[in-house]
């Protein structure tokens, strides 16, 4: 796992050293080796800042120059399947002078081309490659988007980067916050793909190519070489026939396979474990196959609600893993937000990435690889609003959108007795909330959903921070934000299976992976994923959604899965999710540090927000007659980004 930065264009200067600062920003990411490759002539600099984890040697540095000379590489991920890869291409006659993956990359690219390389390709990826025979730049991304890649146009020049920061110590570019990411960002917490939070800067969209020719007059746009929307149309065409026994054996097959390359590795290796049914699933899976016991790390908090490491250390036990937990006091949470900005590089809003940080910092000091479980719950149903958002909209969607609407209107007013004229639909939207937030939060939730036109509205307020974006904002609107359904089927008819596929192609890429892979390399340590290889996705959407939701309950053939390894009482509880209690801490020891940041003195000057709306639900958070953590925290983690920037210099 590495960083990657470089860029075309006439250096002005020293355009190594151009290209050495940006990749000196990356450090975190790669702390073990720093390189650099030039072709001053064509205007390429490439950088690369290496964590080894296969040959381990100098053999293995980056960037790396095919054995025909041809490409030059700067790549960062793992490709899992390359010593299958390798025996093939020596069959060929290839030969091999490391034992690294980067070099079966570039023989692999030599051998077959570029676009059926990488389909060969089964790991977690972003790279740029440089062919010197047809003077083209290309940008390549993995399927599912677990590796970062930025790239841009700053004046003349094309920069690309794993992290934002690095295209910031160009001297080229010039951050300009772009307002209309702003309002995506307030709407979901993070800068959704292809945007970013900076002006003319886009995300690699996942699964995705970018040619750049010799003399090319603007950037062309990404073509596909994977894509889930065909995973998802072939899965509805051609579904699994056999019957629920074989389905779990093939699903356990494919999933083992997938645990079993991701332990490769010439470097200590262990796993996240929160006793949850995806990271047991996962470490169940690397004890069966691993002669010695697997390392597994979880952190408890002393908060009711919100501490898993009880769970986690009973399958730890069953399993026989050597188990390392370690209990937090929430100062030693709270003082991982001011890290924040510079982990994440541009505002992100899932205030589970605390946790997820400090995990990892708990790893990283007994191993350098950490394979985790995420992913799951988009395949195979497991968030809540996968069973509550369908039991929702078909107790309302028989009652005109007008008498809905007249409903949600009466529940807006605070008059007794009023409450119970819904209370056949309150009880399974009540439990989508569970019991954190207040009575007027869960009875305002029930108001909007009245209020929406058909399902797919329902999904985008049951997965939105601030609805009205715009209201909040002082200029920019929010951009039309949609997802095409894959095309091949017409759409995807299910209610359920429209969201567990827009959870994969957005929430998953844009949060949960970005989540992962900022906090695991913001300390050196690389995060593998078994649920995202492409056969365990392919795979998932052949089942029936018979298999995966049954009788109210989530993950159902997971569930099959893992009782073959692990006691069903020690996992089968209400989902937790890995939380803290920031509304909590926001009225506590959070106060002082968030009124300093909401200060509307300071924001107006600032330009970006309009700060009564914000005041207000500030001011009923505070007072608890709203719970407004979430919508708060967003506003918070723009405005600590937006001020570290400018702390460093930056005119936003």
């Amino acid at each position: 796992m590495c960083g990657i930065a470089g860029y075309r264009g006439l250096a002005r200067g020293d355009g190594e050293a151009v290209v050495r600062r940006m990749t000196g920003t990356l450090t975190h990411r790669g702390p073990d080796h720093q390189g650099t490759w030039a072709d001053p002539v064509s205007g390429i600099w490439l950088g690369h800042a290496r964590l080894s984890i296969l040959d381990l040697s100098s053999l293995g540095h980056q960037p790396m120059q095919s054995g025909n000379g041809r490409y030059v590489i700067t790549y960062n991920g793992e490709i899992y399947n390359f010593r299958a890869l390798k025996i093939s291409l020596e069959e060929l006659g290839h030969s091999f002078r490391s034992n690294s993956d980067t070099e079966v990359i570039l023989t692999s690219i030599s051998q077959w081309g570029l676009v059926e390389a990488v389909r060969r390709f089964n790991g977690m990826f972003a790279f740029s490659l440089w062919d010197r025979a047809e003077r083209t730049l290309h940008l390549v991304r993995d399927r599912l988007g677990e590796k970062p890649l930025y790239y841009g146009l700053a004046k003349q020049t094309f920069l690309f980067a794993s992290e934002l920061k690095a295209l910031v110590a160009h001297p080229d570019f010039t951050p300009i916050v772009d307002r209309q990411s702003l309002a995506l960002y307030l709407r979901f917490g993070t800068v959704p793909s292809p945007s970013s939070i900076y002006k003319g800067i886009s995300k690699l969209p996942p699964g995705t190519i970018l040619s750049i020719p010799d003399g090319a007059k603007r950037l062309p746009a990404p073509y596909p070489y994977w894509s889930l929307s065909t995973a998802v149309s072939e899965g509805l065409e051609k579904p699994f026939s056999g019957s629920t026994e074989e389905a779990t054996d093939e699903l356990e097959r494919v999933l083992k396979d997938s645990v079993r390359v991701r332990m490769e590795s010439d470097v200590p290796l262990g796993a996240f474990l929160s006793g949850g049914i995806d990271s047991s699933t996962v470490v169940a899976l690397m004890a069966a196959q691993s002669p010695k016991p697997i390392q597994t790390f979880t952190i408890g908090f002393d908060v009711p609600g919100y501490d898993e490491s009880g769970h986690a250390q009973a399958v730890a036990a069953h399993l026989r893993t050597d188990h390392t937990e370690v209990r937090l006091r929430p100062e030693e949470a709270i003082a991982v937000i001011p890290r924040l900005p510079v982990l994440y590089d541009e505002p992100f809003a899932d205030s589970s990435q605390i946790p997820t940080f400090l995990v990892s910092q708990l790893a990283r000091k007994k191993v350098v690889v950490s394979l985790s479980g995420d992913g799951g719950d988009e395949l195979f149903g497991g968030y809540n609003h996968h069973l509550i958002g369908p039991s929702i909209w078909n107790k309302i969607s028989w009652l005109p959108l007008s008498v809905r609407r007249a409903a949600a209107w009466s529940l807006r007013v605070p008059s007794p007795g009023k409450w119970d004229l819904l209370e056949s639909i309150s009880a399974p939207f009540l439990e989508r909330y569970g019991t954190r937030g207040t009575f007027g939060d869960k009875f305002s939730k029930i108001a909007e959903v009245l209020s929406m036109s058909n399902s797919d509205a329902l999904y985008k307020r049951l997965v939105s921070n601030w609805d009205q974006p715009n209201e909040v904002l002082v200029e920019g609107m929010e951009p039309d934000y949609s997802v095409p359904l894959p095309l091949r089927t017409g759409a995807i008819s299910g209610f359920t299976e429209r969201m567990m596929y827009w959870d994969t192609v957005t929430y998953l890429p844009n949060d949960i992976l970005v989540k992962l892979d900022r906090a695991s390399m913001g300390v050196g340590l690389e995060s593998r994923v078994p649920f995202l290889d492409h056969h365990v996705v392919e795979f998932s959407w052949r089942l029936p959604l018979s298999m995966k939701l049954r009788v109210g309950q989530s993950k159902w053939i997971l569930r099959q899965v893992l009782r073959r390894h692990v006691p069903q009482s020690l996992f089968e509880r209400p989902k937790m999710g890995f939380g803290i209690p920031i509304g909590e801490w926001l009225r506590g020891e959070l106060r002082g540090w968030a009124e300093s940041l909401l200060d509307p003195v300071k924001m107006r000057h600032e330009g970006y927000f309009q700060p009564e709306p914000i005041q207000e639900r500030w001011k009923e958070h505070l007072e608890g007659k709203r719970n407004w953590q979430n919508q708060i925290w967003v506003i918070l983690m723009f405005q600590a980004w937006l001020r570290k920037n400018r702390d460093d210099g930056l005119s936003l």
